[in-house]
């Protein structure tokens, strides 16, 4: 029965990410056929070398949704990490490696600090980094004096092109995603994580206690949005403090499009990235054509709100399905 179980899984997570591959390459045929210049090596690789903020930051948050949660912060939590890395590097006169570290602290920090109040006591996860947000964003604008901050050479190093011209940014966005795949499927903490999200309850009364797996999730979706920090400021040799604005909702949206349950208790970090891929080549295609960012709004809304049903239908599958 076990085995049945595990084969009913496996087939409904092929035919899960057959379904986000099917819809990404629809969209490329798509966009290929209405533009000239959109099915070229420059158009791919550019998509490619953008997505690793978003990738970043939408991996940590498939692990918070999975536990259960939310967290609005981490747009803010990348504006002020960046500026972390931005003040120490031409201010503080830092070494890359220890104003890279000072970065990365700053947003495990602030992923910590939202964890250990929602998990202390038992507060709205929304409410918590809703707040965090404000607080993240406004030391970002103190730490640079609302001035953007102009690095320069001495971090475009780490955009540097390494394999077909896509950079070490792209990279390391493919190995986390890869790393937390593995962490999510083939580790007791994966286990423990999904168990949480399904069913609190029943997790506690099996041994499982929630609060340090929720704490965990939190943490690294601030971890992950500061390494997506580091990611942009390579990219465009700068801090802003602006940085990352919406960048929570776009995050989201690619969980919810990969397949994620908002309700917790199911998901996959590849089909997230799949699903980051589907919102930057729908935005990169529609950008081609010449439709304004008002349309190009409403259509990736649109799209959201059809995975969220599709979603519901799934789910009400499964249910119906375990019920048998």
């Amino acid at each position: 029965m076990r085995g049945d179980a595990a084969l009913i899984r496996w087939r409904g997570l092929l035919a899960e990410y057959a379904s986000l591959v099917l819809v990404l390459l629809l969209l490329v045929a798509g966009f290929s056929l209405a533009t000239n210049h959109f099915f070229t090596v420059t158009t791919l690789r550019t998509v490619a070398n953008q997505v690793p903020d978003i990738l970043l930051v939408a991996t940590g948050m498939t692990f918070v949704i999975i536990a259960g949660g939310i967290d609005l912060s981490v747009g803010s939590i990348l504006a002020l990490s960046g500026a972390v890395l931005g003040v120490a590097l031409t201010r503080g006169q830092l070494p890359l490696g220890a104003a890279v570290l000072a970065a990365l602290a700053t947003g495990a920090a602030c992923g910590a600090v939202s964890g250990l109040l929602v998990t202390t006591w038992h507060l709205p996860s929304f409410i918590v980094t809703l707040g965090m947000l404000e607080i993240a964003r406004g030391g970002a604008y103190i730490v640079t004096a609302s001035q953007t901050q102009y690095i320069g050479a001495v971090v475009e190093v780490l955009n540097t092109p390494v394999i077909a011209g896509l950079t070490v940014p792209f990279l390391v966005a493919i190995a986390t995603v890869i790393g937390a795949q593995f962490v999510l499927t083939r580790t007791v903490f994966g286990r423990h994580l999904i168990a949480v999200g399904a069913n609190p309850q029943a997790a506690w009364l099996s041994g499982i206690d929630p609060r340090p797996i929720r704490f965990v999730t939190f943490l690294l979706a601030g971890l992950s949005s500061a390494v997506a920090a580091v990611a942009q400021s390579a990219r465009l040799a700068s801090a802003d403090p602006n940085a990352g604005t919406g960048l929570e909702l776009q995050a989201i949206a690619a969980v919810v499009i990969g397949g994620t349950s908002l309700m917790g208790g199911r998901g996959s970090v590849v089909t997230t990235m799949l699903g980051v891929l589907i919102i930057a080549v729908l935005g990169a295609g529609l950008a081609q054509m010449g439709v304004q960012e008002p349309t190009r709004r409403l259509v990736t809304g649109a799209v959201i709100i059809a995975a969220a049903i599709a979603d519901y239908y799934r789910t009400r599958g499964s249910l119906s399905g375990t019920s048998h």
